[in-house]
C-alpha cells in the first residue's frame, strides 16, 4: 500500500535467535487499532512467556475488514496482514517459518478478519480462532463502512458472500487446519456465530466452539484469549 504500518511484536522471555518460535497473530477491531490488544490485554506479554511464542498484533485500519477491497484501490489488507507481514516477521524473527508454527485469530473485525485469512490462505495458517466474529456481514449492509470497501450490499450480493466467511467456508479441507471459535451469548454477533458452528458442522469441518455468558466486551475478549492461546500452544505441541 505504499507506506508504513506499525504493529506490536510481543516476544517471550529468554527469546534467543538460537530457537525457532512458534507465532500468533491477533487482529483487533473495528476502531481499533495496532495498540489496542496490548493496552486492553497487558497479560499477553505474560502468556508468550508462559507458552514461549511470538504474539504480533497488527494494524488492520480503522475499518479495512481485512480485505483486499475491490472499491478503495488503497485497502490491500488481506496482501499486508496474509502475506507481507508474515513475510517480514519471519524474516526479521527466528519463527518456525511453516504453517505448523502460525496461528491467527482476532476479535470482532478481527475475528472475521483471521478465520478469512485462514481460509484463504490454508498453507500460511496450521491454526486459526475467532472471537466475537463478525463471521457472516449480509445481515449487516449498512454496519461499519463495509459498503464503504465493498459496494452497496444490493448492487453487490455475490461480491458480499464472496467476502463473507460463512460463505467462504466451503473452502475449507476436513482436518487441515484446527479451528476455534470462541461468542458470548448477549453478543450481537452470537447468532452468525452459531450459524459458522453449524455450518461447518454439517460440513463436517472439525471445530472446536466455545460459547457462554458474554457480551462484545473486553472483559469477555480478556478472558476468551486464554483460552485460544492454550488452544494454540496444544496445537503448536502436537505438531512438533
Amino acid at each position: 500500500m505504499q507506506k508504513e504500518i506499525k504493529a506490536v511484536v510481543i516476544t517471550p522471555s529468554g527469546y534467543s535467535q538460537s530457537k525457532d518460535y512458534p507465532v500468533v497473530y491477533l487482529l483487533h477491531g473495528y476502531s481499533g487499532n495496532y495498540k489496542s490488544w496490548i493496552q486492553q490485554v497487558p497479560l499477553l506479554e505474560t502468556y508468550a512467556d508462559q507458552y514461549e511464542l511470538i504474539i504480533v498484533t497488527p494494524d488492520g485500519n480503522f475499518g479495512s475488514w481485512y480485505w483486499d477491497s475491490p472499491e478503495v484501490e488503497s485497502s490491500k489488507y488481506e496482501t499486508y496482514v496474509g502475506k507481507e507481514l508474515v513475510e517480514f516477521i519471519d524474516k526479521e524473527y527466528s519463527t518456525i517459518a511453516s504453517r505448523e508454527g502460525r496461528a491467527i485469530t482476532g476479535l470482532s473485525m478481527g475475528g472475521h478478519g483471521a478465520l478469512y485469512l485462514a481460509l484463504r490462505h490454508q498453507d500460511t495458517y496450521g491454526t486459526a480462532g475467532s472471537l466475537s466474529g463478525g463471521v457472516d456481514i449480509s445481515p449487516f449492509p449498512e454496519n461499519w463502512e463495509m459498503k464503504k470497501y465493498l459496494g452497496i450490499k444490493a448492487e453487490n450480493p455475490e461480491r458480499w458472500e464472496e467476502y463473507s466467511v460463512l460463505y467462504q467456508s466451503n473452502r475449507l479441507i476436513p482436518n487441515k487446519q484446527k479451528l476455534i471459535i470462541s461468542c458470548g451469548t448477549e453478543d450481537f454477533f452470537y447468532e452468525v456465530n452459531v450459524k459458522l458452528h453449524e455450518k461447518l458442522t454439517y460440513n463436517n469441518i472439525p471445530h472446536t466452539f466455545i460459547t457462554g455468558p458474554g457480551g462484545h466486551t473486553w472483559d469477555y475478549w480478556r478472558d476468551a484469549v486464554q483460552y485460544q492461546l492454550l488452544f494454540f500452544h496444544n496445537y503448536f505441541e502436537q505438531t512438533k
